[in-house]
């Protein structure tokens, strides 16, 4: 008989699975990028003490599957040097990841490489990882660097959304209203022509870089500063499934890990530690105790930029099962 104590598995960032005695180890990438030279490290581990498969998951990390429980510590010292390039916080070295609450933190590829992405999401991710794991709280965090969404941030607990605030310089406009037909065709129509000059309606821009993209002349470029949407509260799941609503718009940076942080201490106050495993979901704490109470604690001593737009009070929808 296996003596297995299945909490310490899953903290330690393991999976039970359906074989008796296997488990399968899920490392950590976060942002989603990482050097070639890891590769061959999650390849020796797969095929040393796994079944030599490796899985790509949904959050941008690898699992690999096939590990005997009697083989942690030692795919644990493997995990290191991982665990040591990636820059991950880590309680305990050598003993791979000792808290597994908080999922991996995914990004799209972003501005390094995106021309459309408003900021570097790899390095806001990475510093958002630091400020939060290691955590035994189940949060989910995305970072997409514009309104294309390509992370799907709508569908995590927290999704920060990049936006630049468009500058508009007359004198290089030509008229040829490329940035008028751009934005009507690829975004929300927010551009118009008024006495021959481009008119930007600030209430419905939503920072996406169209207009710069596509301004033959530079007339429009992007603004020093960069800002985000920060949405909140999407989940999958059995019960009520639902996409995440606007909470801040033109938010900074700061003021969206103030708010994320103060939501550990907002949970950790509220949570059910009845709830199956004792991970009750952030979203089903706050519709069990208000959005308002729940933005009383988020928003505790958060400093914002005048150009912040706090939405409130904020409802979701979604499919309803109970």
């Amino acid at each position: 008989m296996l003596d297995l104590n299945t909490k310490k598995i899953k903290k330690n960032a393991y999976r039970v699975t359906k074989v008796r005695g296997e488990t399968a180890s899920r490392v950590r990438v976060p942002g989603g990028l990482l050097t070639a030279e890891l590769l061959p490290l999650i390849q020796n581990i797969a095929e040393t003490y796994g079944n030599g498969r490796i899985h790509l998951t949904t959050r941008q990390g690898f699992e690999i599957p096939g590990i005997k429980y009697t083989d942690m510590d030692a795919v644990n010292a493997l995990l290191q040097p991982i665990i040591d390039k990636l820059e991950i916080n880590q309680e305990i070295p050598g003993k791979g990841y000792t808290s597994a609450g908080t999922r991996n933190i995914s990004a799209c590829i972003g501005s390094n490489t995106c021309p459309f992405a408003t900021y570097n999401t790899t390095n806001f991710a990475k510093k958002m990882e630091k400020e939060i794991f290691p955590n035994d709280l189940h949060f989910k965090v995305a970072f997409t660097g514009c309104a294309n969404d390509c992370i799907k941030t709508r569908m995590h607990d927290f999704g920060i959304i990049g936006m630049t605030e468009p500058q508009y310089e007359k004198e290089r406009c030509m008229g040829c209203q490329a940035c008028v037909k751009a934005c009507k065709k690829k975004s929300v129509d927010a551009l118009s022509v008024e006495n021959y000059r481009i008119v930007r309606n600030t209430e419905k821009c939503v920072g996406c870089g169209e207009c710069v993209i596509n301004c033959p002349t530079r007339a429009w470029t992007r603004s020093p500063e960069t800002y985000y949407r920060l949405v909140i509260m999407g989940r999958t799941g059995k019960r009520n499934p639902r996409l995440a609503e606007d909470f801040l718009v033109w938010a900074t940076e700061d003021a969206i890990i103030k708010i994320i942080k103060n939501t550990y201490s907002f949970v950790n106050n509220y949570i059910d530690r009845e709830a199956p495993g004792g991970k009750e979901h952030i979203g089903y704490i706050i519709d069990r105790t208000g959005f308002e109470e729940y933005k009383k604690w988020a928003m505790e001593g958060v400093e914002l930029d005048p150009r912040t737009i706090v939405k409130g009070p904020v409802y979701w929808s979604g499919i309803h099962y109970d």
